[in-house]
């Protein structure tokens, strides 16, 4: 079988921890397990046991089916996608084409105080009348 991209810590058999908490398809909790009885339990619903938690003592894993395990892949790359880096700060100016020689100096020497304070900089030019 091709090894499929996952973006989950650890699903299905492969499971490095020898009690786990379990919790079900529906989101309630079956309590502190064995591997071996969860594994057990997954196979007899034809799910599969996904990492929720992994640095709580037991961790927490959940039974999901294939489509369950999609959609929360597609809800964690939104949310990666929403969040905006931290540390960048993106500074916009705009001005005119036809700005005085002395105002385009001053906006220069303020877009390379930006970029040296590592600020994303961004320059609209608009055209004049």
């Amino acid at each position: 079988q091709p090894k499929r991209k996952v973006a989950f810590g650890s699903v299905g058999r492969r499971i490095p921890y020898r009690i786990l908490h379990v919790i079900n398809q529906d989101g309630e909790s079956l309590g502190n397990m064995h591997r071996a009885e969860a594994l057990k339990l997954m196979d007899q619903q034809g799910l599969k046991l996904v990492l929720l938690h992994e640095n709580v003592e037991p961790p927490v894993y959940r039974l999901m089916t294939g489509q369950q395990i999609h959609e929360e892949q597609l809800k964690r790359a939104e949310k990666k996608k929403a969040s905006p880096k931290p540390g960048v700060v993106q500074k916009e100016l705009s001005f005119s084409s036809a700005i005085a020689k002395n105002d385009l100096e001053t906006k220069t020497k303020q877009i390379a105080q930006w970029i040296e304070k590592k600020h994303h900089v961004k320059v609209t030019v608009r055209q004049a009348k």
